[in-house]
């Protein structure tokens, strides 16, 4: 909860309240709830848990950081790290309280990401009013989750959020095609694009499509011990935004490597055969397979095929025009 973090795709993290549930896979491996259990201790996890809000000197802190990025003449990213922001548990008045702040900063461009993205519009219309600095995003971490999740972004879309994105954090399985999130080839479609968004007359993105989309590996947390990513996961999806100029940021690849010629023998390793996982060794697996190796995050590091990854929308103003009210009322 620190003014900076070592979130590759975010300036700082903060979050108007503490506490979540887990809904999905990706849940699994929680480190926000795991922080709560090993440091902070300041809520519960879980269905019955608490949703604490934050105080109010943290809240101090958004002032400063919107100084400071006016000052540097940017907008600083802000991502909500221990909170879901469209949580069912929370209540219109307090994410109100927090909309109000967003907008009265209007330097911090907010990353709101969500596993609960059918709530976005409802809770959005409950606030009253949609900041104009604010991105939505939703994980994907597996297909089923691509299917469920990925339209209901597309929804939010009609709010005209900033860009519209996607973690695939961590990755746990093949994402497959993604050409109907990816808004066409920027070399063949119509309008004029910025770094993969496609920019209407008006100056606003057009949308729905992807303005980015993020991969990365699992880590250890507590007795929650990662899950391998495969590499042709990544390069998947990779190969994708570079076709469709969207622009892709690799986080980390977890705790795992792959290795690609091997003999196992190390307890920490574990072989995929056809796509699936196993163990063992490799006569069990015909010789064939991927093997995987357990080194460490610092170790497995952030490098796909030797390079770093780290696309980022390029984000247009909001027209004068079209300037939100300053009260409550109705979403511009």
């Amino acid at each position: 909860m620190g003014d900076t973090t070592n979130i590759e795709w975010a300036d700082h993290t903060w979050s108007p309240w503490i506490g979540c549930t887990k809904i999905s896979p990706a849940c699994d491996g929680c480190y926000a709830a795991h922080l709560m259990d090993t440091r902070l201790g300041r809520v519960e996890w879980g269905p019955h848990g608490e949703r604490r809000r934050t105080s109010k000197s943290y809240w101090r802190r958004l002032a400063a950081w919107d100084a400071d990025a006016r000052r540097a003449e940017r907008m600083a990213t802000v991502f909500p790290s221990l909170c879901d922001p469209f949580d069912n548990a929370v209540g219109v008045d307090l994410r109100l309280e927090w909309f109000v702040e967003i907008r009265a900063y209007p330097n911090l461009l907010w990353l709101l990401l969500t596993k609960r993205p059918q709530n976005i519009v409802r809770m959005v219309k409950e606030v009253g009013f949609m900041p104009p600095n604010i991105a939505f995003g939703t994980t994907c971490e597996d297909r089923k989750r691509v299917e469920t999740n990925l339209p209901h972004l597309m929804v939010a879309a009609g709010l005209r959020p900033k860009f519209l994105f996607m973690s695939a954090e961590p990755l746990l399985e093949d994402l497959g095609d993604l050409t109907p999130w990816l808004g066409g080839d920027a070399n063949t479609s119509e309008g004029r694009f910025e770094r993969g968004i496609k920019i209407g007359d008006d100056g606003w993105p057009v949308l729905p499509a992807l303005g980015q989309v993020i991969t990365g590996g699992e880590t250890d947390q507590g007795a929650h011990k990662a899950r391998p990513s495969r590499y042709d996961w990544y390069r998947n999806v990779r190969d994708q935004c570079a076709a469709h100029g969207t622009p892709y940021l690799h986080k980390q690849n977890g705790v795992w490597v792959e290795i690609p010629k091997y003999r196992l023998g190390d307890p920490g390793e574990i072989v995929w055969p056809d796509g699936a996982v196993g163990r063992g060794n490799a006569n069990e697996h015909g010789g064939a397979g991927v093997l995987m190796r357990r080194v460490g995050k610092k170790a497995a590091g952030r490098l796909l095929d030797g390079v770093n990854h780290d696309g980022f929308p390029v984000v247009p103003a909001r027209p004068a025009s079209l300037a939100p009210p300053q009260t409550a009322g109705a979403i511009p």
